[in-house]
């Protein structure tokens, strides 16, 4: 049985596959591959209503080889970020009670 771990990690795979394998190239998401994955696989991206120049941001940001798609390594790199603010935002909001000193 796989670790928690390799699960998240093959989560990670299968749903970038899933939404890059829509239009184009199979192995890279395109513009709108991209905002349809965030929107509907990161509830913070869904549940606030994203403006064209912030997605605008979010792909120059990830497309670091400016060539309009996300392949799995820029993508890659953006997920330690949206994970390191998960971890501040719940470090953050811990009740008082439980935080050591």
């Amino acid at each position: 049985m796989a670790s928690p771990l390799e699960q998240a990690l093959a989560v990670t795979l299968s749903t970038f596959h899933k939404y890059s394998a829509k239009q184009g190239d199979k192995f890279k998401l395109s513009k709108a591959e991209l905002k349809d994955l965030l929107t509907k696989e990161h509830r913070s991206f869904s549940q606030k209503q994203m403006d064209d120049a912030e997605f605008q941001k979010i792909m120059s940001d990830l497309d670091a080889n400016k060539d309009n798609e996300v392949d799995f390594q820029e993508f890659a790199c953006f997920l330690p970020c949206v994970a390191t603010g998960c971890n501040d935002f719940f470090k953050d909001h811990r009740p008082k009670q439980l935080r050591k000193k």
